[in-house]
């Protein structure tokens, strides 16, 4: 099981949210290559990176730091927030991103999510965010009518075979993940799925990697780390 690092970005900073809340914020480092070369040098192999800026304006404002950890750090990157084009798709693919994440349009336009698979393929990949099973967007903060079950049997019909799933309640609480919610879209859609949100210790690591099998190819990791809970080398170590 893959374990990623998250990097979220908000004003060139790397913060943590408490649920997705936007005015529940820490500050972690003002230095966002500096956090991606840390991950780096405790082994990890892949970063989770978001621009919180960009997934509530649907402009993407920290390309700049983007750039700089794919350039500096060397690492395999996921990048999402405010993606909302094929061109923009294209363009962070262009600049390194080895797979892009798509949020809110994929969850608001159909023919959007066709088109970005066609083309692109599994250098794109949508992430699931739900609470209390409904999805939402706009940075977490417009509720859908449709549910995530629902979100994610549309995906696989298009052909996915990979989502990133987030419980937002979850998200930046160390509670603990979802796990009733991530083993009923295993069993019901059979994709692969990365989690996210509310890993708190190494005992939810094991829980996840205990459902390898099922599904569960990843886990993203966020405070925890940042917080010291454990350390990366840690981590790496009671999934292996």
């Amino acid at each position: 099981m893959l374990i990623i690092p998250a990097i979220d970005l908000k004003n060139g900073k790397v913060v943590r949210l408490f649920q997705g809340k936007f005015d529940r914020e820490k500050v972690y480092s003002l230095d966002p290559v500096k956090t991606a070369k840390h991950w780096a040098k405790q082994g990890a192999k892949f970063l989770h990176i978001v621009d919180l800026d960009g997934a509530s304006t649907g402009k993407l404002k920290n390309i700049e730091a983007l750039k700089k950890i794919i350039v500096q750090v060397g690492l395999g990157v996921e990048f999402g927030g405010g993606v909302r084009s094929m061109e923009t798709i294209s363009a962070l693919l262009d600049l390194g991103v080895e797979r892009v994440i798509l949020g809110t349009r994929a969850a608001s336009d159909t023919k959007f999510l066709k088109q970005a698979w066609k083309k692109f393929g599994e250098k794109v990949i949508v992430s699931i965010d739900a609470r209390d099973g409904k999805v939402l967007t706009q940075g977490w903060s417009k509720a859908s009518a449709r549910t995530a079950l629902e979100f994610a049997r549309e995906l696989k019909a298009i052909g996915f075979k990979q989502v990133i799933y987030t419980d937002i309640s979850k998200d930046g609480t160390l509670a603990g993940p979802n796990i009733a919610g991530i083993k009923e879209l295993l069993k019901e859609t059979g994709l692969s799925l990365i989690a996210s949100g509310g890993v708190s210790g190494l005992k939810d690591l094991v829980k996840l990697d205990k459902l390898k099998k099922q599904g569960v190819s990843g886990v993203i990791v966020g405070k925890a780390l940042y917080e010291g809970k454990f350390t990366l080398a840690e981590a790496l170590k009671s999934v292996n």
